[in-house]
């Protein structure tokens, strides 16, 4: 028996048995990282620099950039260091770190991919009342509440996870620290109050989604009343990328989390784990930036710049 006092670390999934494949998931990750890094920087420095991009839509996207890049920063680095040492070892305040992090990018994410969908309804479903509803102060308001908000989510969370008896050894299934492996180790019943914040936290989230969803069906009446075939497909256009990170960020988060014990084993919880925390931050820079013409015309314009002073 064991105790969370006098446990100090904790032993995390490694990502492969073998040498071989443990310095290929290293390259892997490399790669993915080193694209997330480079995407999102780029989309950074284009919002920051360019004046024409100074509207809301490219504001919450800046937001979601930083959210993407301290995601991906959270997990990967030390799973790149497990791979490379051999080793699956994480202490225990660097635990409580990371899924704290870990906690607070994803629920940013959501918040602002929430407030991106609401930016898209306001923009087509009521275009004359656009500046009013999200003029400079309002925007800064609501990007303030994600970010808010997700830190007392994560605190919460993190603060009460970290507060259960551990009793069953200090063993994680998964290649990063995350609530359900944790309250796997606690002493029996006692994890019935994280289990009601679980609970509350997917509520909220559920409440973004009906959101989400509601708004979309709004969206897709409007264009449907656009007489103009060009003019239905720029609103669209507009709405494409937004759907396309939201719809991937959902559901690899609730297949991972919601899917039957009956397919559940290892190797498909590592890969998904992988696909909801490492795969949508690299993603979701390629897919804004392939469906934005001003976006593509001013990283192109960063690039062209930055080549020139070299």
């Amino acid at each position: 028996m064991s105790n969370s006092r006098s446990i100090s670390h904790f032993l995390l999934l490694a990502l492969a048995d073998t040498r071989q494949l443990q310095l290929l998931h290293f390259c892997l990750l490399l790669g993915i990282s080193l694209a997330a890094l480079l995407g999102n920087g780029l989309i950074i420095s284009a919002v920051a620099c360019c004046h024409h991009l100074h509207t809301p839509m490219f504001f919450f996207l800046l937001n979601l950039a930083l959210s993407d890049l301290g995601s991906i920063c959270t997990t990967v680095p030390k799973a790149m260091h497990n791979s490379l040492w051999d080793t699956t070892t994480i202490s225990y305040t660097g635990c409580a770190a990371q899924l704290f992090f870990f906690l607070f990018f994803i629920s940013a994410e959501l918040s602002l991919l929430t407030i991106m969908c609401y930016d898209r309804y306001v923009s087509i479903c009521k275009p004359l009342h656009y500046g009013t509803l999200l003029g400079s102060r309002a925007c800064a308001h609501m990007a303030a509440a994600a970010w808010a908000s997700a830190f007392l989510n994560a605190l919460m969370h993190t603060t009460n996870t970290f507060s259960l008896p551990l009793c069953h050894g200090n063993a994680l299934g998964q290649f990063f620290c995350e609530i359900p492996q944790i309250l796997k180790l606690c002493c029996s019943k006692s994890y019935l109050r994280e289990l009601g914040l679980s609970a509350v936290s997917a509520s909220l989230v559920f409440g973004c989604f009906v959101f989400i969803v509601f708004s979309y069906v709004q969206i897709f009446r409007a264009v449907l009343r656009i007489p103009s075939e060009q003019g239905r497909h720029k609103a669209f256009s507009t709405c494409l990328p937004h759907l396309t990170v939201v719809s991937l960020f959902v559901s690899t988060v609730i297949f991972a989390h919601l899917k039957p014990r009956s397919i559940s084993f290892p190797s498909l919880d590592l890969s998904l784990s992988v696909l909801y925390s490492v795969v949508p931050p690299a993603l979701n820079p390629l897919i804004y930036s392939l469906r934005n013409q001003e976006l593509k015309d001013s990283l192109r314009k960063i690039m062209t710049l930055f080549f020139q002073k070299k």
